[in-house]
């Protein structure tokens, strides 16, 4: 068992959709957050589900033993409020009056009135395919209330708010049988209920909803003496079995090293088996589907007061701003255009974008690439290099784009290599006033041209 290999995926999973770019609590879509995943109490079914369900196979025998981690956000209210008189200090005993508010202002920060969230575990014990064939009993769990306060202070020491951090009661039990599906084959069956009393009072009932739910709920499984079968790609005879497998919320793909067997995780976001973080990835953006390069310019090209609410929303927030703007210029490349296949790191290759490349195998035989010196050596031994002077030259009927440059002279900033393993020539144009943003790699100012579209210069 490797849940130390789910662990990173696991953190991703669990705070998608936390809080979405703009990252800002006066944002519309930050009005509803917590998308995906979410076990409500029940009775509270226009709000979703009240239980998870998800169905794998094992292979093995009796004594083959599964472990499950329970993993879920426990979403806490934070409201800001204001004191009626500032104190010098907070009281030993009691609280003082406290007004709620949307928002204050104090010692030159912002406080907003915002849901955090608590992750929560819970770790059912170990048990044999006999066990979980003979029906093993439930695990029932609770978390407890709480309320907590912390004072905000001005510049001068003195206290004129307070925020106050509440957290509903909310129990659970997650349920797991096993059935002989085939010779040394199981189904396991997992079951996951939100069991939180019903709410009283309508606007009760709307704060449970929001407060007594399980968001982002994921399973971590692990076997000992036997392997997980991936649903995505089952051995032949297990085919039939594998498609009748139903999942409700959650679908389990296999973790770890590629072709390990050992560990599964259950998640609310459909992933393929063994799904990695992206090394180029600087740290968790929260949003749904993100684009790491795209959300992390749009964060630095933010006004100083959007940062500063930005800031203001939560401490996962505030990092994240931190992060981004702590960025080098290199780590910025390293989130261009990056094309991976979805199981290997080997065979990386930028994206080129939008080119009048001709689709013909046959056009680009006289063409030999040698990717070491990152050159090209066109028919007749004519060769292409990274800061080659060049002129443009686009074929008839291609791009508007390209056609404009027709004529234009330009310096090769890169050569570059699609998935399917076609040259692309990136060329700034002389003419662009944005050229030195072109040499950096930013959008819009590198244009991309098939090599019988490129005549080379006399360097000058």
């Amino acid at each position: 068992m490797n849940f130390a290999a789910a662990d990173a995926i696991v953190k991703a999973m669990l705070y998608e959709g936390y809080v979405l770019y703009p990252y800002r609590p006066t944002s519309i879509k930050n009005q509803r957050r917590w998308t995906f995943g979410g076990v409500y109490p029940p009775g509270c079914s226009a709000a979703g589900s009240a239980y998870m369900e998800t169905q794998c196979l094992v292979t093995g025998g009796a004594n083959t033993r599964l472990v499950a981690h329970l993993r879920f956000l426990h979403p806490q209210a934070r409201q800001i409020c204001c004191l009626a008189r500032r104190l010098d200090a907070w009281p030993l005993e009691g609280e003082p009056p406290l007004r709620p508010v949307a928002s204050l202002q104090c010692g030159g920060r912002s406080y907003f009135t915002w849901d955090e969230s608590r992750e929560c575990e819970v770790r059912v014990p170990a048990a044999t395919l006999r066990e979980l064939t003979l029906g093993a009993a439930p695990l029932r769990f609770r978390v407890e209330p709480q309320r907590m306060v912390e004072p905000i202070k001005a510049a001068n020491g003195l206290i004129e708010g307070a925020i106050v951090r509440s957290q509903a009661p909310i129990q659970g039990r997650v349920t797991i049988a096993a059935n002989r599906v085939a010779d040394g084959a199981y189904r396991i069956v997992i079951r996951v209920e939100n069991t939180t009393p019903r709410a009283a009072s309508l606007l009760a009932e709307q704060n449970a909803a929001r407060l007594s739910a399980f968001m982002s709920t994921h399973l971590i499984l692990g076997i000992e003496g036997g392997e997980f079968v991936s649903l995505i790609d089952p051995p032949p005879r297990l085919a039939e079995a594998a498609s009748t497998c139903t999942n409700q919320s959650a679908w389990p793909v296999l973790v770890g090293e590629e072709g390990s067997h050992d560990t599964v995780l259950c998640s609310p976001i459909i992933l393929y088996d063994h799904p990695r973080i992206a090394s180029q990835s600087p740290g968790d953006l929260f949003d749904g589907t993100e684009i790491d390069e795209v959300l992390t310019l749009r964060i630095l090209t933010m006004t100083d007061a959007e940062k500063r609410e930005m800031a203001a929303t939560d401490e996962r927030a505030r990092e994240l701003l931190a992060r981004t703007e702590r960025l080098t210029e290199e780590q910025l490349l390293q989130l261009h255009g990056v094309m991976r296949s979805p199981h290997s790191d080997s065979g990386d290759s930028e994206d080129s974008g939008d080119s009048a490349v001709s689709p013909d195998p046959a056009a680009r035989r006289p063409i030999s690439v040698e990717r070491v010196g990152i050159a090209l050596c066109k028919d007749g031994g004519v060769a292409l290099r990274v800061g080659a002077h060049v002129k443009l030259n686009p074929k008839s009927g291609g791009d508007v784009f390209d056609l404009v440059l027709a004529g234009q002279t330009g310096v090769i900033e890169a050569i570059e290599f699609d998935f399917d393993d076609r040259v692309h020539v990136a060329v700034t144009v002389n003419s662009d006033p944005g050229q030195d943003l072109g040499r950096q790699r930013l959008p819009g100012h590198r244009f991309f041209f098939s090599p019988d579209e490129i005549e080379c210069l006399p360097h000058e």
